[in-house]
C-alpha cells in the first residue's frame, strides 16, 4: 500500500504541472485561435475517443447498467460542467487568477461533505471557510477588466464555479473508482461529457479561427503545437493520472493539489507575459492558502 500511495502522490504531482501549463496554453489559445465553446467539446471528443481506444487493450471490470448510466451522467454534467466554466471563464480572465479559484477545490469538498456526507464542522474549519471565501471575494472584487482579461469579473465567476463543479467530480468518481477500473470509468465519463458537448456545438455552432486560417493558405503551426499539447497532456494523460490518486489518497489531498497548479502557473504566467504581479492577487492566494491549512489541520485534529 506505501508503494500505491508513493505512486499515486507521483501521479498527481505530474497531473497538476500539466494542469497547471495546460492554463497556460489555453490562454494563448482562447478565443484567438479556437472559440472557447468549441475548445470545451474538442477536448471532451478527444478524450472520449481516447480512452474508448486505450479501454481497447485494457481488461476491466464490466460495469453495470446503474454505473454506466452513473458515469455518462457524472460525465454530462459533473465533467461537462466543470470544462464549460473552465475555459470559458480563463478565456475572459488571467491564468494567475483562474488558479486562484481552482485553489478552492477542497474548500469546496469540505463544504460538500458536510451537507451531504454529514462531516463535522469544527470552529477552524468555519474559519478557513471564511478566509478562503474572503479571498476569492477580493480577487473577483478588484480586478478590473484590461488588455489581458478583456471582462474579469464573469470570467472570475465562471472559474470559481469550475473549482465547484470539479470538487463534485472528484467526489463522485472516487466512489466509481472503489468499484470499477480507471479506464472503464474515465472512457464512459468522457463520453457523457462528449455527447453534451456535440449537442451544444450542434446549436452554438463552431469557431476554429485556427482552422479557417489553415483553409485559406494562413499557415500558422504554434497554435495547432498547443492544441496538441493541451489534449495529449492536459486532457488525456492528466485525467488518466487523477484517477491513481483518487484510488489510494483522500479527496482533500487530491484537491490540495491544486496549489501546484498555482505555482506552476504563476510562474509561466509571469514569465510569458500573460499576467502582471497584483498584491491583491498576492493576498487572495496568502487567504485561501491559509484557509485549507485550517481545514487540514482542524481535520487531523478531529480524526
Amino acid at each position: 500500500m506505501q508503494n500505491k500511495k508513493l505512486e499515486a502522490n507521483i501521479s498527481m504531482i505530474a497531473s497538476r504541472i500539466m494542469a497547471g501549463l495546460n492554463m497556460n496554453a489555453l490562454k494563448y489559445l482562447l478565443p484567438v485561435w479556437l472559440g472557447a465553446m468549441t475548445g470545451v467539446t474538442v477536448r471532451c471528443v478527444f478524450g472520449a475517443l481516447a480512452f474508448w481506444i486505450t479501454g481497447l487493450f485494457v481488461k476491466e471490470t464490466r460495469p453495470t447498467k446503474k454505473q454506466i448510466i452513473q458515469m455518462l451522467c457524472l460525465g454530462a454534467f459533473g465533467l461537462y460542467g466543470f470544462l464549460f466554466c473552465y475555459l470559458v471563464g480563463i478565456s475572459k480572465t488571467t491564468p494567475v487568477s483562474s488558479a486562484i479559484f481552482n485553489s478552492m477545490q477542497p474548500i469546496w469538498v469540505f463544504l460538500i461533505s458536510v451537507f451531504f456526507l454529514h462531516e463535522k464542522a469544527t470552529g477552524m474549519k468555519i474559519v478557513g471557510i471564511a478566509l478562503g471565501f474572503g479571498g476569492a471575494l477580493l480577487c473577483i472584487l478588484t480586478q478590473g477588466s484590461d488588455d489581458l482579461a478583456h471582462d474579469a469579473f464573469t470570467g472570475n465567476m465562471l472559474c470559481m464555479a469550475s473549482s465547484l463543479f470539479f470538487a463534485i467530480y472528484l467526489l463522485m468518481s472516487k466512489r466509481l473508482l472503489d468499484e470499477l477500473g480507471v479506464v472503464t470509468v474515465m472512457k464512459y465519463i468522457f463520453g457523457g461529457a462528449a455527447i453534451t458537448g456535440l449537442i451544444v456545438s450542434f446549436f452554438t455552432g463552431w469557431d476554429v479561427p485556427m482552422l479557417r486560417d489553415a483553409l485559406h493558405g494562413d499557415w500558422n503551426w504554434m497554435p495547432w503545437a498547443v492544441l496538441a499539447f493541451v489534449l495529449i497532456f492536459p486532457t488525456y494523460i492528466s485525467y488518466m493520472l487523477v484517477p491513481v490518486g483518487l484510488k489510494y489518497l483522500k479527496t482533500t489531498v487530491v484537491a490540495m493539489y491544486s496549489y501546484l497548479i498555482l505555482v506552476v502557473t504563476t510562474v509561466v504566467s509571469l514569465s510569458l507575459g500573460q499576467d502582471r504581479f497584483s498584491w491583491t492577487q498576492a493576498i487572495a492566494i496568502v487567504l485561501i492558502c491559509v484557509s485549507v491549512y485550517f481545514v487540514e489541520v482542524a481535520e487531523k485534529r478531529v480524526v
